[in-house]
C-alpha cells in the first residue's frame, strides 16, 4: 500500500516484536492472484477494494528456507520455499485509515514510512534480497 504522498506501509508482526514487513498472504484454491490480494488485505489491514487501486505487479521473487525453517514448513505445507508476486496498490484519498485489528490478528502495529527508510533487518536474513529487489524494481530505492 502506497499513500498518495508515496508514503509505504509496513506492518509489525503481532507475535514478532521488530518484524516489520508488507501486508501478505497465500491463494486459497480456486483464487485469482487478484481475488487473494482483495481477500488478504480485507483480513489483515481491513481495507476494502474500493479503497485502494491496483497501480503494478511483478512476480517471480523466490527465496528458499533456510534448514531450520524448511523443516517446519515441509510438515505444515510440504514446501521448501516461496515464489511471491508482489502488487503496489494506490491508497485513495478519502480511504479509512488501517486496522491491523482483525481476527485473526497478524499484526500488531503498522506505521507509513518512505521507501528509503525500509531496514532490511527488519526481516529474517532468508527474506532481504527479495525485499531488497522488490524495493528497486518499485520504488528505484537501493537498500
Amino acid at each position: 500500500m502506497v499513500k498518495p504522498q508515496g508514503q509505504l506501509l509496513v506492518c509489525e508482526r503481532w507475535m514478532l516484536p521488530g518484524a516489520w514487513q508488507f501486508p501478505q498472504g497465500g491463494v486459497d484454491a480456486g483464487e485469482s492472484l487478484e481475488q487473494a490480494l482483495f481477500r488478504e488485505v480485507r483480513e489483515e489491514i481491513g481495507l476494502l477494494p474500493e479503497h485502494y487501486r491496483l497501480d503494478e505487479c511483478r512476480s517471480g521473487y523466490r527465496y528458499l528456507y533456510p534448514e531450520e525453517v524448511r523443516f517446519k514448513k515441509m510438515r505444515k505445507h510440504g514446501c521448501h520455499g516461496q515464489e511471491q508476486t508482489y502488487y503496489r496498490c494506490l491508497v485513495k484519498e478519502g480511504a479509512p485509515e488501517v486496522n491491523v485489528h482483525q481476527r485473526p490478528r497478524e499484526f500488531g502495529a503498522y506505521r507509513w514510512i518512505r521507501p528509503e527508510e525500509f531496514d532490511l533487518e527488519w526481516l529474517p536474513d532468508f527474506k532481504r534480497e527479495v525485499y531488497r529487489q522488490v524495493m528497486m524494481d518499485f520504488f528505484g530505492v537501493k537498500l
